[in-house]
């Protein structure tokens, strides 16, 4: 039999019994213990740094040798996914390493709707039977929406079951929710008609609840996706899927019990119940779609990226162990094609007030899996590039996610430098919108050529272990702990980011024969995108040189287009007529797509 051992995580005092043969990741993710591992547990990501106080472990491997000093596998410095315990074991997990305080991105701009939801609700009040009226309830129920000229004919079984209990119970009088021909859901005439809209990203989950009556948005939250403990990027996770027995099981099941957890929090908030919410509708890229729905997934994680569907679906609640209305459904908004997904329709459906003002206009959603669509007079072609973790805090040496600490804004002048955190707190590392600033101060200060090659004509910049870094925090300002810096690693990593990005552009132009200057609005949709300096964007030639009044930041688009659908029938016809009219571009069946992007890895303006 497998030891087990006792495995306690400071600061949060979180604990469990692990096998011998998990790693530490394992035994965090088996505890509730949220630790960032973007490569899944393969190693190369380093983001899954903890500090072992007490007790044996395996010892370091290669991977950790080469990224740890002697001195701080001495002090117990180790990646998580690559330690397993040999005894009972006290661990430290630093704050940039951890899951659960990232700073999210719920908020988006809102559209005035009219409400018009699929699912409508009706009080009536019912004679009860007797001797002298013996219709059955189900009947007598169909024949009061009759008398308001509803005309249904079906009822949705788990509704069957309780309805003559629910009758009795409320003398009578009663709200009958109703969606097309089918009654979904009963309860007391006080009953709320709630919806609940979800942007089931890669990194977060945004949800919101609302008044199905009035389209108000009554609360929302924003939690990190609890799948990201299981790797960050979404080919991971397939993968995951593909080589561990249970692994489909599992992305579902963690996403799932966050949703059930949100929805208790939303509804207690506005003192509601979750069975008062009859319809949802959720949004996200193939891969969360796939995820969520249990669906094959093979022919999905490799080549040419075939989704088992791309309409619109309506699913039972219940079916997905979702906890609203039992009778409910949740409604899909179709996929596009390869990763471009419901999140992607979503944003569209949300600015399109925006982008169908002008002749030719960018709609981007930055992140790990970025999606792009250029529109021109009217035709919208897309595309998704994968520009890779490094906006995220991966691959960078002392990147890490948008929590507290977090350097996000920075300037360099002269020998000095200036830069912000987020809540104000003491530095530990770099955010994404941070790093992009560095690269863009560092271009601008000559400090990194055009190529992105580090020069060494400036007081910080210095070689450490054979390759040469900028230091923005040094070992005295931060009372000797390691200094923080851009390595020149971290340099080719954002260009291979920016390059997949800025050529994702460049095929699009190409495509419809036009030029980067023609661009009359570029929208920018998503966590990542709201925080970063635009003009830094542009120095770096991450996005096209035009005056900055032709970019908007617009937050969480894709939220808005999940709140958008659920609230109006119109809008869900109108997502699906955006779905059925893009041109998606697959990027591995363009002709000299890898010129595109060695041409797009340059540190210059276009």
């Amino acid at each position: 039999m497998m030891n087990t051992y006792q495995i306690n995580f400071e600061p949060t005092g979180k604990s469990g019994r692990c096998k011998g043969n998990q790693s530490l990741l394992d035994c965090a993710n088996q505890v509730g213990m949220g630790i960032v591992s973007i490569c899944g547990g393969h190693g190369w990501c380093h983001s899954c740094k903890v500090q072992i106080l007490e007790g044996a472990v395996s010892k370091p491997t290669a991977s950790e040798r080469k990224i740890f000093s002697p001195e701080e596998i001495k002090k117990g410095f180790r990646l998580a996914c690559q330690t397993y315990p040999e005894g009972d074991v006290k661990l430290f997990v630093p704050p940039e390493s951890m899951t659960t305080i990232q700073r999210l991105q719920v908020e988006g701009f809102e559209i005035a709707v009219t409400p018009d939801s699929t699912v409508r609700s009706y009080n009536i009040s019912l004679p009860a039977p007797s001797l002298s009226d013996l219709q059955a309830d189900v009947e007598r129920t169909f024949q009061g929406l009759n008398n308001q000229k509803i005309y249904c004919n079906n009822i949705d079984i788990e509704v069957l079951k309780n309805i003559s209990n629910l009758l009795r119970s409320w003398d009578w009088k009663v709200k009958v929710f109703v969606r097309g021909s089918e009654v979904i859901a009963i309860g007391p005439q006080s009953s709320r008609q709630l919806g609940l809209a979800v942007d089931l990203g890669s990194t977060k989950i945004a949800a919101y609840l609302i008044d199905l009556e009035s389209g108000a948005n009554l609360a929302a939250r924003g939690v990190t996706n609890p799948q990201f403990s299981y790797g960050e990027d979404i080919v991971t996770r397939l993968s995951l899927v593909l080589e561990k027995k249970g692994g489909g099981k599992l992305m579902q099941k963690v996403v799932i019990d966050e949703l059930n957890r949100l929805l208790v929090a939303l509804c207690t908030e506005v003192n509601a119940q979750p069975d008062e919410v009859v319809a949802a509708v959720i949004v996200g890229n193939t891969a969360m779609h796939h995820l969520l729905l249990k669906l094959p997934i093979s022919q999905l994680a490799h080549a040419p990226y075939i989704p088992v569907v791309k309409a619109a679906l309506d699913i039972k609640a219940r079916d997905l162990g979702l906890n609203i209305a039992p009778g409910a459904y949740v409604h899909i908004l179709p996929n596009i094609a390869g990763f471009v997904g419901a999140d992607h329709v979503a944003m569209l459906l949300s600015t399109k007030p925006i982008w169908q003002k002008d002749d030719l206009a960018l709609a981007i959603d930055i992140g790990t899996n970025s999606e792009i669509s250029l529109i021109s007079n009217g035709e919208i072609s897309a595309l998704s590039c994968a520009s890779g973790p490094a906006f995220e805090g991966a691959e960078i040496k002392n990147g890490m996610r948008a929590t507290a600490g977090a350097i996000e804004r920075l300037r360099i002048s002269n020998d000095r430098v200036d830069y912000l955190t987020i809540d104000e707190a003491e530095p530990i590392g770099i955010c994404g919108s941070g790093i992009l600033d560095a690269i863009a101060q560092l271009r601008l200060a000559g400090i990194v050529d055009k190529s992105g090659r580090m020069l060494n004509n400036h007081p910080r910049v210095r070689d450490n272990k054979g390759q040469r870094e900028f230091v923005i925090v040094t070992e005295e300002e931060r009372n000797g702990r390691p200094a923080i810096t851009i390595t020149q690693t971290d340099v080719r990593a954002i260009q291979l980011a920016k390059g997949a990005i800025r050529s994702g552009i460049q095929v699009l132009l190409a495509t419809h024969n036009r030029s980067p200057e023609e661009i009359k609005k570029v929208v920018i949709a998503g966590a990542f995108g709201s925080y970063i300096d635009i003009s830094s964007a542009i120095t770096i030639g991450m996005l096209p040189s035009l005056p900055l009044n032709r970019f908007e930041q617009i937050g969480n688009a894709a939220g808005t287009g999940a709140k958008l659908a659920l609230v109006s029938r119109s809008k869900v016809k109108e997502a699906q007529q955006i779905a059925s009219e893009v041109h998606y571009i697959e990027l591995g069946a363009v002709p000299d797509y890898t010129n595109f992007l060695m041409e797009a890895a340059a540190l210059d303006e276009y």
